[in-house]
């Protein structure tokens, strides 16, 4: 009898351990404009999104601005409906934009509220934001805003129709290159090879950005681009893909993949840990990215 007991104790205790293992992730990528996060967590976005996790995209703004052609209503449909196919071609759970102004975000106290309200809505275990400096004025208030919401989110009095977590997530920022006040830290890598082509689709999804708006602002005689689709996805994959490591990367990748040889690894998205929020070990952060290691 005793040791059927210790047999059934074991067994309960196996199964809640599978449990746990199983969990799903909540993971919340915040940026200014519809496009923002798809470019730096796309491919770890599809990747969490391939393992059974639940992952959210938000931007802060509309991305009403962001054309030389048309602007105001009609691209902030166009805009949204993008930020729809974006989803489905990556995979993920949700894609919301609000309906804020692209080129006037501020981080005002309306803005944050809007934020913590959806921190708590998804019960994130993850956070994504901008980092505050950044060529961009909504790239840098939206990153403020996810900065304020850091501890926020946890006060029952701040926005009380929601209810608060109960526990802090762990907040990263996405990658950038900026080096003022000090360059962006190469805390997690993930590589994402084996993805780079679900996440060229999702950039792809935005058309109106990755075809239009942003060659246009690099110089790029438009009517060069292909019009086909397939040549579409080639084009941009050739200029995503020129982004190759340099030995900084490969560095911060093999504390990650310690059995990959990193000379073959190409397409690698970074994230930094922010001050604010819960602070994880290195154990914590492989349990919150399963993906860590298993290339």
């Amino acid at each position: 009898m005793r040791k059927l007991v210790m047999a059934v104790c074991l067994c309960f205790a196996f199964t809640t351990i599978q449990a746990q293992q199983k969990k799903a992730l909540n993971i919340l990528a915040i940026g200014a404009h519809p496009d923002d996060c798809d470019s730096k967590f796309g491919g770890t976005a599809a990747l969490f999104a391939q393992m059974g996790h639940n992952v959210k995209f938000l931007a802060l703004t509309n991305g009403d601005a962001g054309h030389y052609a048309m602007g105001g209503g009609v691209l902030a449909k166009k805009r949204r409906q993008e930020a729809k196919d974006a989803a489905k071609a990556l995979g993920i759970t949700e894609y919301e934009v609000l309906d804020n102004h692209d080129g006037e975000l501020f981080p005002t106290l309306n803005v944050r509220l809007e934020v913590i309200r959806r921190i708590r809505d998804w019960d994130a275990d993850i956070v994504l934001g901008l980092r505050p400096n950044d060529y961009h004025p909504d790239h840098r208030n939206a990153g403020s805003v996810v900065q304020d919401a850091a501890y926020m989110n946890i006060v029952p009095n701040v926005a009380p129709d929601t209810p608060p977590l109960k526990k802090n997530p762990v907040f990263l920022y996405m990658s950038d290159h900026f080096k003022k006040p000090y360059p962006f830290q190469k805390d997690i890598a993930v590589i994402v090879d084996d993805v780079i082509d679900t996440k060229v689709k999702g950039l792809a999804a935005h058309d109106s950005q990755m075809f239009e708006w942003l060659p246009w602002t690099n110089g790029v005689d438009v009517s060069t681009i292909p019009t086909g689709e397939q040549e579409r996805l080639k084009w941009l994959k050739e200029r995503w893909m020129n982004r190759k490591p340099d030995a900084s990367t490969l560095e911060a990748v093999k504390k990650w993949y310690p059995n990959v040889d990193t000379s073959k690894v190409s397409q690698v998205e970074f994230f930094e840990i922010c001050e604010y929020g819960k602070q994880p070990t290195d154990e914590e952060i492989k349990q919150m990215f399963p993906m860590l290691g298993s290339k």
